[in-house]
């Protein structure tokens, strides 16, 4: 095993436990390795480095799923988790979503608001 794919699973261990397997369940047997690539490359070679604490790297990835757009949702919805997580507050969290709409538009910050209400609120949610 990989130094990164350790780092990655470790860093999933206590953020979002169960995701490498949710992820395998879902596209391993389209793309056979994709949910340990995802986890050694995403988590063990991005989220893990130094330099950028974990809760800062996941907001700006709420950031960046935001000003993409409603596609992310489902997404955006993991890394709000994740985020919560990594010590986020709500509060941080929807101020980042809203600051996105001044660069990804006001459509695309709903879209944001939106996932994160699922979140916070899980009844709530479709």
């Amino acid at each position: 095993m990989s130094d990164a794919l350790q780092k990655g699973r470790d860093l999933l261990a206590d953020m979002n436990p169960g995701l490498e397997q949710l992820l395998a369940d879902r596209y391993d047997a389209l793309v056979p390795g994709m949910a340990e690539t995802l986890v050694e490359y995403g988590y063990g070679r991005h989220y893990a480095r130094a330099g950028v604490d974990l809760k800062t790297r996941q907001l700006c990835t709420i950031a960046a799923l935001t000003a993409l757009g409603g596609h992310t949702a489902p997404q955006l919805k993991v890394n709000i988790k994740n985020s919560l997580a990594a010590g986020a507050s709500q509060t941080e969290i929807i101020e980042v979503i809203w600051q996105m709409a001044l660069y990804g538009g006001m459509p695309a910050a709903i879209n944001g608001l939106n996932a994160a209400k699922e979140v916070f609120e899980p009844g709530d949610g479709p």
